[in-house]
């Protein structure tokens, strides 16, 4: 335990996601010797995100503007919907350079365990979007674990009404209980491109 301050950094640290007490004391210390020209580059960037960061009006991922580049690319095609949990998993797609639509990111997965359940996801704003647009496909792309598995069940339950829809899950190739975000571009994009109809 130190004193003060450079205690509260190290547990503000360790609160960060793949940040334990090790990695937290190590950052922290460095952010000690550190330059201060550099804690103030820093400081300036992490006020930007907070105040300038949004989330696209149209499929949540994050963005500067009302639209995301990808909403607002007319080259994308808008009758696919990819669905992810995570603007993390946005960009995990996009680097297997396999997928040409548009997404949908929910903003996490059901875990009835942690209190989420349909009404804190943006289900809502999916089955409004495929209401309007002229959608002919939804891929499932959530997390290949239990919460990703649930909402991909669910998902499933509330698309199957709409005509002419087809409804796709990524294929294997991905491990069970792992995350998009740390899969490989090449079994990520062979899992893309060999989905399945659900």
């Amino acid at each position: 335990m130190y004193e003060g301050v450079v205690q509260d950094l190290i547990d503000e640290l360790g609160r960060l996601p793949g940040i334990g007490p090790k990695s937290a004391q190590r950052i922290a210390f460095h952010l000690l010797g550190a330059d201060p020209a550099d804690i103030a580059r820093l400081q300036e960037v992490l006020g930007k995100v907070r105040e300038g960061v949004r989330f696209c009006e149209v499929c949540g991922n994050v963005s500067e503007k009302e639209r995301c580049r990808i909403c607002s690319d007319p080259r994308r095609d808008t009758t696919v919907i990819c669905v992810v949990e995570e603007p993390k998993d946005v960009l995990a797609v996009e680097r297997t350079r396999e997928f040409r639509g548009r997404y949908h990111v929910l903003g996490g997965a059901l875990d009835p365990l942690s209190g989420v359940g349909p009404d804190q996801l943006r289900i809502k704003e999916l089955l409004a979007r495929i209401g309007t647009d002229d959608v002919s496909e939804v891929i499932i792309a959530t997390d290949p674990n239990t919460e990703g598995e649930a909402t991909a069940t669910y998902l499933v339950r509330m698309l199957k009404d709409f005509p002419g829809l087809t409804v796709t899950r990524l294929a294997s190739g991905l491990p069970m209980g792992g995350d998009l975000e740390f899969a490989d571009e090449l079994t990520l994009g062979r899992a893309l491109s060999g989905r399945r109809e659900l």
